[in-house]
């Protein structure tokens, strides 16, 4: 006999003014099949309404980051079974604003990123640009900052960080996880200067060290980590 599993999901429609509510739905589940598997058969089969955004499938885009049974989740890597539940609660990430029913805004995420400058720079940006050589690094090198390399920007972490959901101008584990992947890359140039820009109450120093960033990121990457060692340089 086929097995069924009900899935409560939240729905938020803008247009309407109200806030959301959840709305069950009773899925049919097999061997294998993730909870954004179950999200599509109820897109396709028994409300087309429903918003849900995702793309790869795979675990490497991050685009179907949210909240399973009330811990933060990739959809399309969290199997059904394995949940062991005959009821599974789908909800938005939290911290983000909302747009429609399981679809946030990453808006804020980015742009805090984006003002970090977590990218790799260097000071002659021509030969960046155009480059002449190879960059070569080390093994140790790679070492200092590989972990971090793995980084999907899901932001699952951004959503289950109970700093940024009572202080939402902090920087978030994600963005300052970045600051220290290029600082410590060998091939970047801006050298001390990144410690600079996350020296600051809203910055490394606004963490509680909840772990809870590192808890759910689907990569095994640490955040906590990162942050631990850019106060370190910051107390350097």
């Amino acid at each position: 006999m086929t097995e069924y599993v009900k899935f409560l999901v939240y729905r938020y429609r803008p247009e309407d003014g109200k806030k959301g509510v959840y709305a069950d739905y009773d899925v049919p589940v097999k061997k294998g099949m993730t909870v954004l598997d179950g999200l599509i058969y109820i897109k396709e089969n028994l409300d087309p309404t429903l918003s849900v955004r995702f793309s790869c499938r795979m675990a490497i885009c991050g685009s179907c980051g949210m909240r399973v049974n009330g811990l933060e989740m990739l959809a399309c890597h969290t199997q059904i079974l394995g949940l062991r539940r005959k009821h599974i609660i789908v909800e938005p990430m939290r911290n983000f604003p909302l747009l429609r029913d399981l679809v946030t805004d990453m808006t804020p995420l980015f742009m805090k990123q984006k003002a970090l400058k977590t990218w790799l720079i260097r000071r002659d940006e021509l030969e960046q640009e155009n480059p002449t050589i190879q960059y070569l690094q080390s093994e140790e090198e790679l070492g200092k900052y590989l972990q971090f390399t793995y980084c999907i920007q899901c932001g699952l972490c951004y959503s289950a960080c109970p700093v940024v959901s009572t202080f939402p101008a902090f920087l978030g584990p994600q963005s300052l996880m970045k600051v220290y992947r290029y600082f410590a890359d060998s091939r970047d140039e801006v050298g001390r200067e990144r410690v600079s820009f996350v020296d600051k109450f809203e910055g490394v120093w606004r963490c509680h060290f909840a772990g809870s960033c590192s808890a759910v990121c689907p990569k095994g990457v640490d955040p906590a980590l990162a942050i631990q060692l850019l106060r370190r340089e910051a107390l350097k």
